[in-house]
């Protein structure tokens, strides 16, 4: 019975012994995995923010639209301007277009988000700040994943870019007709004239495309963008003037 339980004692050693090193082989490589992990998400983040950061400076030189655009059509008509350079009555006519409240909220209008709940899935709420992040960062169409990121980054952007800024990138990148991005591009594509010398109407018709670019024309309206330019150019000349405009005035 001695001999026995001598044999069962040295068995018991020699598992433990061959555990041990298996234990500490699997130990080592979570804490290597978690290391790994740490840094990945260490420049993720890094570079999340510096992405942010650096449009703040420098002109974002393309949006994934763009390459897209010119990939199925071989090449798209894009220029920046400053915004000091696109008429008062243009960026006046984008915002009652697309987003009246743009000085007063903080990314996201709520008032707005809870009309379009009311209403139904006919109408939208991204405002400026969104379509800029979206235009700049990401991809067209309707995704969650997109869509989740969108909501992460705008208040970011709003928190580090100044409206002024959100909007001069804004009307930089958006596209107002096929392969035609950014309100120099668009002008004089419809108009023949730079950006600095658009007229009241013709600033309405352009923002009046932005919801459907490649299906309108500023040019070559029909009744219903006319109609849209009309309570467009109404929208402009009401919110002149008023706190609605102030964060983007001259």
């Amino acid at each position: 019975m001695a001999k026995k339980a001598s044999k069962s004692k040295t068995k018991t050693r020699a598992s433990k012994k061959a555990a041990a090193p298996k234990t500490g082989v699997v130990t080592r490589q979570w804490a290597r995995l978690r290391y790994w992990w740490r840094r990945v998400l260490m420049w993720a983040v890094s570079l999340f923010i510096f992405s942010i950061l650096i449009f703040i400076v420098i002109n974002p030189p393309f949006t994934w639209t763009m390459v897209g655009e010119k990939r199925r059509l071989g090449q798209v008509d894009h220029q920046w301007v400053p915004i000091e350079q696109v008429a008062p009555v243009m960026r006046r006519s984008v915002v009652a277009a697309e987003d009246a409240n743009f000085c007063l909220h903080w990314g996201f209008d709520v008032e707005a988000i809870r009309d379009a709940i009311a209403e139904g899935a006919g109408r939208g709420a991204s405002t400026i700040s969104q379509q800029t992040v979206k235009n700049v960062y990401f991809w067209q169409g309707r995704s969650w994943p997109r869509k989740a990121l969108e909501t992460l980054m705008t208040p970011l952007v709003e928190m580090t870019w100044s409206k002024r800024r959100i909007l001069e990138v804004y009307l930089n990148v958006a596209e107002f007709d096929e392969g035609v991005f950014g309100i120099e591009a668009a002008a004089r594509h419809y108009f023949g004239v730079g950006p600095e010398n658009l007229t009241a109407v013709q600033a309405a018709r352009l923002a009046a495309v932005l919801p459907n670019p490649k299906e309108r024309s500023a040019s070559k309206p029909s009744a219903a963008l006319r109609r849209r330019a009309s309570a467009i150019l109404d929208g402009a000349a009401t919110i002149r003037g008023e706190s609605r405009a102030a964060c983007f005035a001259d």
